[in-house]
């Protein structure tokens, strides 16, 4: 029988060593890497079931990782570690894709008995492509065969949480609590004019997929 397959992204090489061996001994396939830029090759690359993710990487917050995946139409289920544990930070974390979370310092049964539930409750959809788009959350920006555009923080995390769910309408208040933080005061236009903003970047891309609004709903990416 396969064992599952587990990524580990963790900078601290001391604490991503601890969490590939522990792992391993739980009769799981795990290999570790220190940055985002490595977890979105690694998935690609070696195909992971699932990712154990720490927010704080060194090039790119982990949240933001986590929701370009999604954006490619990675489903394989994503767990969290912080050091933080305010119900902003939990919040943002599953705004952006992720499943579940363990704050730091953290016991390693309990990071075992979490992945394992995670591993149990995947699903087995196949992956879902978004015309093309590639997003990435290092350099913040969003590609399309060969032209590429750079986006801000804000207008990443937009374009991820629309492309995430391909042809979907996804509610005004989905779209802000996935680019804003917790408690932030969005006014009613703002989102509309971030909006705009994506649209003339898409607009350089070309056969891009175009972001319609869906009246009384909010927006969607087709």
């Amino acid at each position: 029988m396969l064992q599952p397959r587990v990524m580990v992204a963790e900078d601290d090489a001391e604490l991503r060593e601890l969490l590939v061996r522990g792992l391993r001994r739980h009769e799981l396939d795990v290999t570790g890497v220190g940055t985002g830029a490595q977890l979105l090759a690694g998935t690609e690359e070696w195909l992971p079931d699932a990712l154990v993710v720490d927010i704080g990487l060194p090039d790119a917050d982990g949240r933001d990782v986590c929701q370009a995946l999604r954006a490619r139409g990675a489903n394989m289920p994503v767990l969290f570690l912080t050091a933080r544990d305010t119900r902003a930070d939990r919040l943002s974390g599953f705004a952006s894709g992720g499943d579940d979370y363990v704050t730091k310092p953290f016991d390693f049964a309990e990071v075992v008995a979490r992945l394992r539930a995670l591993l149990r409750r995947a699903g087995a959809a196949g992956p879902v492509t978004v015309g093309g788009l590639r997003l990435d959350p290092v350099e913040y920006a969003v590609s399309l065969a060969d032209d590429r555009v750079a986006l801000t923080p804000t207008e990443f995390r937009l374009l991820a949480a629309l492309a995430a769910r391909p042809g979907d309408a996804v509610r005004r208040a989905t779209l802000i609590g996935a680019a804003w933080p917790e408690g932030a005061i969005v006014h009613d236009n703002t989102l509309d004019v971030y909006i705009a903003r994506l649209r003339r970047k898409l607009g350089r891309l070309e056969g891009a997929p175009r972001i319609v609004t869906v009246h009384g709903v909010g927006y969607a990416l087709r």
